[in-house]
C-alpha cells in the first residue's frame, strides 16, 4: 500500500502570512489548522486557507520540497502559489475531516 505525502501552502484572510508544512493526510491537517486544534505558527497568525500544495509517494521528497519552498523569497512563493490557484482561493472550502 502506497501513502501519499503531502507539502502544503495556508495563508491568512488577506494573504500576508504564509506557512508551509507538511503531511500525511492533508484534510486532517487543514481541519486542524483551520480549528486551531495545534498551538504554534499557525494558530497565532490565524492561517487557516490552503492556498497550495504537492503530493508525492516518497516522505523524502516531500521534506526535501518543504525545505526548498521555505527558503525561497516570498515573491517566489507568490509565483507557485498563482501557478496552480492564481485566485488565492481556498482549495479546501468544501473538506471534512
Amino acid at each position: 500500500m502506497h501513502k501519499t505525502y503531502y507539502v502544503h501552502v495556508i495563508a491568512n484572510f488577506n494573504n500576508k502570512v504564509l506557512y508551509i508544512g507538511i503531511t500525511n493526510n492533508l484534510v486532517r491537517r487543514i481541519y486542524e489548522h483551520k480549528d486551531k486544534l495545534i498551538a504554534g505558527f499557525s494558530a497565532t497568525y490565524n492561517l487557516n486557507k490552503l492556498v497550495y500544495f504537492e503530493t508525492s509517494n516518497d516522505v523524502m521528497v516531500v521534506i526535501e520540497r518543504e525545505k526548498q519552498l521555505k527558503k525561497w523569497r516570498r515573491e517566489k512563493k507568490n509565483l507557485l502559489i498563482e501557478s496552480m490557484n492564481p485566485l488565492w482561493l481556498g482549495l479546501s472550502v468544501d473538506w471534512t475531516a
